[in-house]
């Protein structure tokens, strides 16, 4: 794997820091961010963005400011997403934006930003990574609404959920969508080890992604 093109990006929160890995011919693009650790280096997300890299695609993932400042935790919803649209802007727009089609995502918090703001970086699809549907053991603090952004703008969504996922089983997640195919199940809690299933889960369901935008 060639060594990733590293960005700074300038944002109301400070500056965040973007590995971009683009293989040549690239499918298309997924922009991918960390959880509430900050913590950019997981074996899942890394798993993740190397299998993606390998079936082609390009892949940006994303430090956050949040993150790049020493924060231990995120930002409330409002300044987090103000501080992520700088960064799709610098991926999508200008001579040296990724290529189509713009999947977003990321684990956990990351999945969180991703849904929020789809329909405001103009993503075809979002791919999340345990979703955190809920606090562990705090089933009625739901954000099932963040969940199902996509949905209400058209954009596909796909969540690969851990089979005993504190923050909300698979079969919880699956109450929250429309078509329980939505959500693969993989076994693991929030951070699955089983690396290998995300990965296949993820590249399934950006075949289909790449299907729906006509060029494969």
């Amino acid at each position: 794997m060639s060594a990733p093109r590293t960005l700074e990006v300038a944002t109301p929160l400070g500056p965040a820091v973007v590995q971009v890995l683009r293989p040549v011919r690239a499918v298309g693009t997924v922009v991918l961010t960390h959880g509430a650790s900050g913590r950019v280096d997981g074996r899942d997300v890394l798993a993740v963005r190397d299998g993606l890299v390998a079936g082609g695609w390009a892949v940006a993932l994303v430090h956050q400011a949040w993150g790049v400042a020493g924060r231990r935790t995120p930002p409330r919803p409002g300044p987090q997403d103000e501080a992520w649209l700088p960064v799709l802007e610098a991926l999508t727009k200008g001579r040296g934006r990724l290529p189509a089609p713009l999947v977003v995502g990321g684990k956990s918090n990351g999945a969180r930003v991703a849904c929020r703001t789809a329909h405001l970086v103009g993503a075809d699809a979002v791919l999340c990574l345990s979703f955190p549907l809920h606090p562990p053991g705090k089933p009625q603090t739901s954000r099932a609404h963040e969940l199902r952004e996509p949905l209400s703008h058209g954009i596909p969504l796909h969540v690969v959920q851990g089979s005993r996922d504190p923050f909300g089983t698979p079969a919880e997640v699956r109450a929250e969508l429309p078509d329980p195919v939505l959500v693969t199940e993989v076994s693991g809690e929030h951070t699955v080890k089983d690396t290998g299933a995300l990965v296949v889960a993820a590249m399934a369901f950006l075949a289909g992604v790449v299907r729906a935008a006509g060029h494969g």
